[in-house]
């Protein structure tokens, strides 16, 4: 998992509460969301509910409601059908029964290849395209954060839009009811670098608030918060962790680290455990049914809650309540854990199914600690090696003898050298070259290296955000123009025959297939829209439909039955109001999702 965010935030909050780079270097105290604390804390409050959800009757739960139903035989017609097949067929008719696709191609000829009795729906002109894939989100984060009052940039571009949204919340809050906010991210909200108490005191009187940075190393409380936990200008910094602090040495309500803000949080413990795993579970598929997507991959299984996600995830899929299906990669931090489990590439069924490891091998840049292979801009430092190269090395080699596809976070270009000498090496050690081997996010790609991720036949899949919601800051204050336009190469990557894909990061960026589309096909910039990012580096709307469809299945190894639209695969499909080839390209992400079916089952409509 990718920082949402910090650019300025790290640097000038560190000043700020005495925190000095030194100590943030070693913490990596703005690094990324899968490696932040609070995770970790939240999965132990949230074990008992965990462990509960492995059983099958934790899933039949009245609140669920009743699993949607697989149609019968049913031909839909006057409709645009991109299929993604290999030659990017489009066709008129589709037809499905049960949980598979009959028939795809002209009216006449499905209804030739399928029984009369068949049901006719007319489509109204709409468009038909394979279910979206999101090959890299984290699940639990998602279900665990999507609880607490999103103040990120989209829904409040400023920090004093923050303070509104935090005060209408506070004059609705219940008597001892907190308020939980996250997704901060001081590089994209425009005001101060980091929210004191000074400035929440005003808007939440007596009513506890704590705010996440998006990264979740830091988080923002108000004096009520401080008082309830007991703390006050006396209270030291934990180890690993400090207090922000003003001149005279109270607290400005700056908490860098988990140890620090969990000593507030330990004084609403009630309020921040995942107590209806079901429930968060089916939320998070909702969320990604509203924006069409029909499979997505967990780049981090365990990083909650260990073994017991694995155990949900099956439980989940058993029920008939999962209305997209999973692909995960175990996260390779919990390598003990899983070598005392009996999971194995491979295992689960058409729901949920394991299919990779994961290794983070450094952090992120936009926090600056993406190991680089020059300092970043105005300063000396080059970022984190969270792995040795050698260590690197090791683990992917193991991993991939195991028949594991070895997935490996590498964000700066120092870290995407050190990644792909490790495959390197564990071809020499003897490891198969046909597992699909992915570099993650894979963010400052050189020529050189293209062509060695072609010569290993790895497939990066691109943090597509990074253009759009960063790329002014990474242009500007993080790299400098050159390095910058080094981001996303998409464009070099499809030229030469590499498969990749992009994705959210969610919860670093918000699932949404469409923008991703406009993301890679524009590459303008949220901060500066009528500039774009190395348009050099633009793919076609095709490329990116199929980089979301047909290649996201074959990188999650699901190729054979979703991604395209065609006979015998999975009736897994979304429909459109607008054909993304035909509208603007700056508008591809204001398409409607109005239908999107899962194995025959419509799970949502607009």
């Amino acid at each position: 998992m990718e920082q949402s965010g910090t650019i300025d935030g790290a640097r000038s909050v560190s000043a700020k509460s005495g925190c000095g780079s030194h100590h943030a270097k070693a913490t990596d105290l703005f690094g990324c969301p899968c490696c932040a604390p609070v995770l970790g804390e939240l999965g132990l409050l949230s074990l008992p509910h965990m462990a509960a959800s492995a059983n099958a009757l934790a899933w039949k739960n009245e609140n669920l409601g009743v699993p949607p139903q697989a149609v019968g035989l049913t031909i839909f017609t006057n409709a645009t059908v991109i299929t993604a097949d290999a030659n990017f067929s489009v066709a008129e008719a589709l037809a499905i029964d049960g949980d598979k696709i009959l028939a795809v191609g002209s009216l006449d000829d499905v209804k030739a290849s399928v029984p009369d009795t068949a049901t006719i729906v007319d489509a109204g002109g709409k468009t038909i395209l394979p279910g979206f894939i999101e090959p890299h989100m984290h699940f639990f984060p998602i279900a665990m954060l999507s609880r607490f009052e999103d103040v990120g940039a989209v829904n409040c571009p400023t920090v004093a839009s923050v303070l509104d949204r935090v005060g209408e919340l506070a004059k609705s809050a219940k008597e001892g009811e907190w308020i939980i906010g996250r997704q901060f991210d001081p590089s994209l909200q425009e005001g101060p670098d980091a929210i004191t108490c000074d400035m929440l005191d005003p808007v939440t009187g007596d009513t506890p608030c704590l705010l996440f940075n998006a990264s979740l190393h830091i988080a923002y409380c108000n004096s009520a918060a401080f008082k309830i936990a007991g703390l006050s200008a006396e209270t030291p910094d934990p180890d690993g962790a400090a207090f922000g602090r003003n001149a005279d040495g109270s607290l400005n309500g700056v908490c860098q680290g988990g140890p620090a803000f969990g000593q507030v949080l330990a004084h609403n413990l009630a309020a921040m455990a995942l107590d209806d795993v079901p429930a968060a579970c089916k939320h998070v598929c909702e969320r990604a049914n509203q924006v069409g997507i029909t499979t997505f991959c967990d780049q981090g299984a365990g990083s909650f809650q260990g073994a017991n996600e694995l155990a949900a995830f099956d439980a989940f899929a058993e029920s008939g309540h999962m209305t997209t299906r999973l692909r995960y990669s175990l996260f390779g931090s919990f390598a003990d854990t899983w070598d005392k489990t009996e999971v194995s590439f491979g295992q689960g069924n058409s729901y949920a199914r394991a299919t990779g490891w994961k290794i983070v091998s450094d952090g992120s840049n936009q926090g600056r600690t993406g190991l680089q292979r020059e300092p970043y801009l105005g300063r000396e430092d080059k970022g984190l090696a969270y792995v040795a190269a050698d260590d690197l090395k090791q683990q992917v080699t193991q991993r991939a003898l195991e028949g594991w596809q070895v997935v490996v976070h590498a964000n700066g270009d120092q870290a995407i050298d050190n990644t792909l000498d490790a495959f390197e090496a564990a071809y020499e050690a003897g490891a198969p070259r046909d597992m699909r081997y992915r570099i993650e996010h894979c963010s400052v790609l050189h020529d050189e290296q293209i062509a060695r991720i072609k010569k290993l036949g790895l497939s990066p899949s691109f943090l597509i955000g990074h253009i759009y919601y960063w790329a002014k800051a990474f242009r500007d204050e993080v790299f400098g123009p050159e390095k910058a336009n080094l981001l996303g190469r998409a464009r070099s990557c499809q030229d030469a025959d590499i498969p990749w894909t992009m994705h959210s990061d969610e919860p670093v960026s918000e699932m949404g297939p469409l923008r991703c589309i406009e993301n890679a096909v524009t590459r303008k910039m949220w901060k500066e829209p009528s500039s774009t990012l190395n348009a050099d580096e633009r793919v076609t709307v095709e490329e990116a439909i199929l980089s979301i469809t047909r290649v996201a299945a074959w990188q999650c190894h699901s190729d054979h039955e979703v991604g395209s639209l065609e006979v015998g695969k999975y009736a897994d499909f979304v429909v459109l109001d607008n054909d993304p080839r035909k509208v603007q390209e700056t508008e591809i992400s204001q398409i409607k999702v109005l239908e999107t079916w899962s194995g025959g089952r419509q799970v949502y409509a607009s």
